[in-house]
């Protein structure tokens, strides 16, 4: 108790100091973003604002490398192309957080300042279709890297949610309890230790199995991008005319059912 109220004083200590260093201005401001009657709209803008920023410092770096190494053109369009992958990564997430929270106050406000567990994955589905599933951007590469990316931990989020045990599963010294499942498969602690110690190793392998599989045979099927990535490893290795191109350059071969220029 005693660490706490310590913990309470050095809190109100430090609130205390950075009000002293504020302008006037900006302590009007600070008693505005504070007020509860503000507190939805404020929501609303920080959703959007987190948005641009994961999605800029997300996709950024990764477009950056992906077209300096793998893209052709002059540095100008190169930057273009950066520039616009950036642009609509960062403005599709603010874009869903948006939808996706604006649509949660709604029916919180409708069921009588209420949340129900089906409002999330109904204003999930209302954001991921309007800024993921719809219009001329729908099947871009970005938004199809995005949709991948949420599937596939939804995947394992399942399975994870189908093996474990109902229960507490509280965060508890940096890690959570390993429970909160449904439990649908009843296992045992015995089958679950089970499940857990070999479950990873079992995805992983039979992943990388199809996916060579995949791209040894119908490398149309797969994503641009991860084509793109795996071509430049495992097939490039194995052209080269002379000691430039077996070093320096990326001499792109023709795939089996692909042109013999990449996307």
């Amino acid at each position: 108790m005693d660490n706490f109220n310590a913990l309470q004083v050095q809190q109100r200590l430090h609130t205390s100091l950075a009000a002293s260093i504020l302008t006037p201005q900006q302590q009007q401001l600070e008693r505005i973003i504070l007020d509860p009657r503000f507190h939805d709209p404020l929501v609303l803008l920080k959703a959007v604002r987190n948005g641009l920023v994961y999605g800029t410092k997300v996709r950024f770096p990764h477009a950056f490398v992906m077209v300096l190494l793998f893209r052709s053109g002059t540095l100008r369009e190169k930057l273009w192309l950066i520039f616009k992958a950036t642009r609509q990564h960062a403005t599709n997430l603010a874009k869903f957080a948006l939808l996706y929270k604006s649509s949660m106050l709604a029916m919180k406000n409708v069921n009588g300042g209420k949340e129900e567990s089906v409002h999330t994955f109904l204003a999930g589905l209302f954001g991921g279709y309007w800024v993921f599933g719809h219009g001329r951007s729908a099947n871009s590469s970005v938004n199809q890297q995005i949709g991948i990316y949420v599937f596939a931990r939804v995947v394992l989020a399942t399975a994870k949610l189908a093996v474990q045990p109902p229960g507490d599963n509280s965060l508890v010294a940096g890690s959570y309890g390993g429970r909160g499942g449904k439990g649908l498969l009843g296992l045992s602690e015995q089958q679950l230790e089970a499940v857990r110690r070999n479950s990873w190793p079992v995805f992983a392998s039979l992943s990388w199995a199809s996916v060579m599989w995949l791209f040894r045979y119908y490398p149309e099927t797969l994503q641009p991008s991860l084509r793109s990535s795996m071509t430049y490893i495992f097939a490039n290795s194995e052209h080269w005319s002379d000691l430039r191109s077996f070093v320096y350059t990326y001499n792109q071969p023709a795939l089996p059912g692909m042109p013999a220029k990449l996307d």
